[in-house]
């Protein structure tokens, strides 16, 4: 009998038990849900994924947006092979580093890219030899796993543009049989930009850690080189200027100039001259963006500079190796640093940044120059600045051009929080000159990830870039970055 009494009140007690443990996952089950979907308070939550979703609730399209957009000039097809093993293939061995302007020969190549190689650095060179650049570009598109794909900054810019759906733009360069077919359908190419021949382009890629003889790869990157005469000369910016009256566009976005770098000087320069003299005569009502590319020539640097170039656009897309160059070309500040040991210093880039719109800018209503807008962008964060009073909507700008970097890098539609890392300085000094600033640290978080600064009339955007842990694709990812930036930017 007492056997079966102890027996029902074990029973009891574990059915207590189980009904607590019940009620405590129910609760614990509620919790969850309440915090997730009605406190906005996401549990255990990682950096990656609080800032990816900080930029979703910023970025908003501005008021009043583009509708049409002309791009321009450059454009070609990308054959994207891996560096070193096409530097194999071509039976190039490992060797010693050193920086050539221009490309010669098959060695050139080969010490050119182990230099930026073992820096991690992108950089775009000119080879000089037509011939043998044929040749290497055969190579490289036999070789396995080579890819195709829409190539030069403008058609990359206007792809991009164009894939929105949004908007109608126009493409005007030299456009072959394959890039044609590579181009989104809804992109407008006019009749005077076809061509019979396609322009190639080579990207050699390496990923983070790769090894090539004693080098490795600090960071994921590419080294491009081609031998392109329609896109060296700028050859259709005529055809984009007379494009315009009757395609009547609000925004141009222009690139190029970084490949009439391999021209003789004399020629150069007479280009440069009519370049810059077209571009003056695109209407007021028209906004245009320039696109900077590498240059190695700090003499042809100072001719764009001396040229005013700058002061004809009204905003300029660049990273951190074409800042430093043109603060080296103008001897702006801190033009006595050769390269970026690591991540761009926060306070260095606003300096040289600030030092353009003030030398080269608008900063003066009564001051004859277009320049109001820098987009300025790196591996590990970028930073808009613009002049007070003639663009809008910048934070969602800046965030939008990091969110796509992250995305695009590797290969996904939106973030994927798994497959990037928070590399950013969250907390940086504003300037390294400016005694009122200098002393003053701005810290960023994953869920307040753009920071906001004022030096005099400029003001300053600034986000965190989420780094592909495995890159699928770096080429063009500049290009993206400020199509995008430029997409969310309204103008006052």
């Amino acid at each position: 009998m007492w056997r079966a009494v102890v027996g029902v009140v074990l029973l009891a007690v574990c059915l207590h038990l189980l009904q607590s443990f019940y009620q405590l996952e129910v609760l614990a089950m509620l919790a969850r849900f309440l915090s997730e979907n009605v406190f906005g308070m996401p549990e255990k939550q990682t950096p990656e994924e609080l800032l990816a979703e900080a930029w979703d609730l910023m970025i908003i399209p501005p008021t009043v947006g583009w509708t049409k957009v002309a791009v321009g000039v450059n454009a070609c097809v990308d054959v994207v092979v891996c560096g070193v093993g096409l530097l194999k293939a071509l039976g190039l061995n490992p060797g010693k580093q050193v920086d050539h302007d221009i490309l010669q020969t098959k060695e050139d190549l080969r010490e050119t890219f182990s230099y930026f190689m073992e820096k991690g650095v992108a950089a775009e060179r000119f080879f000089a030899d037509k011939e043998l650049f044929q040749n290497v570009a055969l190579a490289a598109s036999k070789y396995p796993g080579a890819k195709h794909f829409v190539g030069g900054n403008a058609a990359l810019i206007g792809q991009k543009l164009g894939s929105t759906g949004n908007l109608s733009v126009l493409l005007c360069g030299p456009v072959g049989p394959k890039l044609h077919e590579l181009l989104d359908d809804r992109i407008i190419v006019p009749p005077e930009s076809l061509q019979e021949v396609d322009e190639f382009h080579l990207i050699l890629e390496y990923q983070t850690g790769e090894n090539w003889g004693e080098i490795e790869a600090p960071h994921a990157n590419r080294f491009i080189f081609s031998h392109d005469v329609s896109n060296g000369e700028m050859k259709m910016l005529e055809t984009l200027i007379l494009s315009l009256e009757e395609f009547q566009p609000e925004l141009i976005v222009l690139s190029g100039l970084h490949m009439m770098e391999g021209q003789e000087k004399e020629e150069r320069d007479k280009r440069l001259q009519e370049v810059s003299l077209l571009i003056s005569e695109i209407p007021n009502e028209i906004s245009v963006h320039l696109e900077l590319a590498s240059m190695t020539d700090t003499a042809y640097m100072n001719t764009i500079v001396e040229q005013q170039v700058l002061t004809i656009v009204n905003s300029i897309g660049l990273n951190e190796q074409e800042l430093l160059f043109i603060s080296r070309a103008g001897s702006g500040p801190h033009s006595s640093q050769q390269y970026w040991s690591g991540t761009p210093d926060v306070g260095v880039v606003s300096d040289i940044i600030f030092w353009l719109l003030k030398e080269y800018g608008r900063t003066d209503s009564t001051r004859d120059s277009d320049l109001t807008r820098i987009h300025f962008h790196s591996l590990t964060y970028h930073m808009v600045a613009v002049i007070d009073g003639y663009w809008s909507n910048q934070v969602a700008s800046v965030a939008a051009g990091a969110r796509v970097a992250a995305s695009q890098a590797c290969g996904t539609d939106t973030i994927d929080p798994t497959k990037v890392v928070l590399k950013s300085p969250m907390k940086f000094v504003l300037s390294k000159i400016d005694k009122s600033l200098k002393t003053m640290k701005m810290t960023l978080s994953p869920t307040n990830p753009v920071g906001i600064w004022h030096r005099e009339n400029i003001s300053f955007f600034i986000t965190p870039v989420l780094v592909c842990i495995d890159p699928i694709r770096t080429v063009g990812l500049g290009d993206s970055i400020s199509a995008e930036g430029l997409l969310y930017s309204g103008r006052q």
